[in-house]
């Protein structure tokens, strides 16, 4: 079973926490809701009613904390609707071939205490150029948000060992509101990006 961890950093909850904590400490739910009020979310993505709730074990769930599917349209919400709901530990948005909108997933290229991000993945986030990017859930990764056609979801290893994941329908990204630097609400055209990286 995985230990939740905190909505707004990556310290786990543990048994000082209520059940249905879903932040670590006062300071984090303040910092989130702050953000909340901000919303740096792109509306390209709160428009649509594509958005499901996460447990702690990273499965998609209803806004009612049902099982949810990445392909089962039944199943997913609103973005309000979604925000709104306590259901497991967080907000996630479903990719579908209706549109062109994908996610490349980055993991472990940001420190998370001094915001360093590895040279590679540096290089991929100028590459993106000027679009919404966010801190992923465990804080040391990120989701680069744009527009490409990407049919079949791809895992690119890389020499060192780390990985570029690429998704553009039939999944779901877990969604934290944790803008990356001073990244833009907007989502760009990341075609030529993705067709390098694959």
């Amino acid at each position: 079973m995985n230990t939740p961890t905190c909505e707004w950093c990556p310290e786990k909850l543990g048994a000082r926490h209520s059940h249905r904590a879903r932040f670590c400490s006062t300071r984090c739910r303040v910092a989130a809701h702050r953000a909340a009020k901000k919303n740096a979310t792109p509306v390209e993505l709160t428009t649509r009613d594509r958005w499901v709730r996460r447990a702690a074990d990273k499965r998609p769930l209803t806004v009612a904390g049902m099982a949810a599917s990445s392909t089962d349209p039944r199943t997913w919400g609103t973005y309000k609707s979604a925000a709104a709901s306590s259901a497991g530990v967080g907000l996630g948005f479903v990719l579908s071939d209706e549109d062109d909108i994908v996610c490349l997933d980055l993991d472990h290229c940001l420190n998370p205490l001094t915001g360093r991000l590895a040279p590679w993945a540096a290089a991929i986030l100028r590459d993106a150029g000027t679009t919404y990017v966010e801190v992923s859930p465990s804080g040391d990764g990120l989701h680069i948000w744009g527009r490409a056609t990407v049919r079949q979801g791809r895992r690119i290893r890389r020499p060192d060992g780390t990985a570029v994941e690429i998704y553009g329908t039939g999944r779901y990204i877990a969604m934290t509101g944790r803008r990356h630097g001073s990244a833009p609400s907007i989502l760009a055209d990341l075609s030529a990006l993705v067709t390098r990286l694959s």
